[in-house]
């Protein structure tokens, strides 16, 4: 049984949603946007008490497989539409460089040419450069799984590599290191 289909989701005010039963179309609105998502249409959307819980119509191995991903999936959305989602990104690396301007990205990674990202328009990129710090690029959005590939597509441009540690990373995450050639002797 599926315990992470099985958890309520809360529904917080000034939200809206609808679920299209013969197409299986979710839709969220709220403050920040509105999204929307296909699902199975023999899944059911129960709403009691302020709360929405997902179920699931038989037993399959199929529709066990798909509970927690649908109610994750439209959690993320709720939480999308409220509160956004918010990823950093930063460039380790000497004369790394990034600039931010009317969604397009322009990165300095140490190739013979920088690199121009169009970031798609329901994502913000703003990129900020301070004096002795890695410059660090900041994405903003309601759409988790948008975020998270374009989030990767910048990632793959420079890959952490692990002798010095130089490439794009998140804000905070730690890069195992290894020693090089002087740990052979």
């Amino acid at each position: 049984m599926s315990r992470i289909g099985k958890k309520p989701i809360k529904l917080v005010d000034g939200i809206s949603y609808n679920f299209d039963q013969n197409t299986g179309q979710v839709t969220v609105k709220g403050p920040k946007g509105e999204l929307k998502q296909q699902l199975d249409p023999a899944f059911k959307l129960v709403e009691n008490e302020g709360e929405l819980t997902l179920e699931r119509p038989t037993e399959q191995k199929r529709h066990k497989a798909l509970h927690g991903l649908y109610r994750s999936l439209i959690n993320n959305m709720i939480t999308g539409v409220t509160e956004g989602f918010k990823k950093e990104l930063e460039l380790v690396g000497v004369g790394y460089k990034a600039t931010a301007q009317n969604n397009v990205l322009e990165l300095s990674l140490g190739y013979s040419h920088n690199i121009w990202l169009s970031i798609p328009s329901e994502l913000k990129v703003s990129a900020q450069t301070e004096k002795g710090k890695n410059p660090i690029v900041t994405l903003e959005g309601s759409d988790k799984q948008l975020l998270g590939q374009v989030t990767a597509k910048i990632r793959s441009l420079r890959k952490v590599e692990p002798y010095k540690g130089k490439g794009i990373r998140f804000v905070g995450e730690q890069i195992r290191r290894k020693a090089g050639k002087q740990a052979a002797k």
